[in-house]
């Protein structure tokens, strides 16, 4: 995969400051273009690339999705007990209920997702192609008639928006239904209610930016990983460089994903 312009490319290089950011976020934007559209292409998806990808989710979502449910069944019981009490004390019990789905489901949850995938697979993953690409791999299979882009980035990059996703709905589910649990209890005597409060929570508007939100986390932390440890070599062009720089863009473009919805749904 080539950089989009060989002009801003060795600006990014040389240039001031500002060029050189400039720069790297537009082949961040090139290289999630790219990958989206390699993803919708059916001819990208050969036999290699396949076996790559089924291994990839599988590597990078089972062994962390039924331990990451489990913490956050632990965080979902303690938050809503703590949010419970606190709210008898002020009277305020009616809206406990209301006040642990806001935080959990809708910004804590997808949000710690994101981040979790990012640390435990994207990151490391974005490190390891950098390693490969410095040390000639990526050539090596050019020469060899494959393609390193469909069969090494892409099922890495769809993996970890697999996982994020996969996590972040998991966890929702079982924080909404043991957020039930404690505060009805074993009881079906409390459905009328909940579903009332979740309505009230969950209106068209707010589904949407949840949704809309899931998603962006997924892209992000899957694509600017890889995408600084490709193009953005700086320095010795180390693993832990790429990782760093990777994590600094993510961050960023996450924590603005994250007051843009809360500006949509509190505003």
């Amino acid at each position: 995969m080539t950089a989009p312009s060989g002009r801003l490319q060795r600006l990014g290089h040389s240039g001031s400051a500002p060029l050189r950011w400039l720069a790297g976020w537009w082949r961040i934007v090139f290289f999630g273009a790219s990958i989206l559209v390699l993803a919708m292409s059916p001819s990208s998806y050969g036999r290699e690339t396949r076996g790559a990808m089924v291994r990839h989710i599988y590597l990078d979502t089972a062994p962390i999705l039924w331990w990451f449910t489990a913490l956050c069944a632990l965080l979902t019981l303690v938050i809503t007990r703590i949010v419970v009490v606190t709210a008898l004390s002020y009277g305020l019990s009616r809206y406990a209920l209301e006040m642990v789905i806001r935080v959990l489901v809708l910004e804590l949850i997808p949000l710690t997702a994101a981040l979790f995938v990012a640390l435990r697979c994207t990151i490391p993953n974005g490190a390891a192609l950098a390693e490969m690409r410095r040390t000639g791999r990526f050539e090596a299979l050019r020469q060899r008639g494959i393609d390193p882009v469909a069969t090494q980035v892409l099922p890495r990059a769809v993996a970890g928006i697999f996982a994020t996703i996969t996590l972040a709905a998991l966890s929702c589910v079982v924080a909404m239904a043991l957020a039930y649990l404690a505060v009805y209890g074993w009881t079906s005597a409390g459905l009328a209610a909940y579903t009332h409060v979740f309505g009230h929570v969950f209106t068209g508007a707010v589904a949407l930016i949840f949704v809309l939100k899931t998603l962006f986390f997924s892209l992000a932390v899957s694509i600017i990983p890889m995408a600084s440890a490709l193009y953005d070599l700086e320095g010795d062009g180390s693993r832990e460089s790429a990782a760093l720089q990777g994590l600094v863009r993510m961050f960023a473009v996450l924590l603005l994903l994250e007051a843009a919805t809360l500006a949509g749904n509190y505003y």
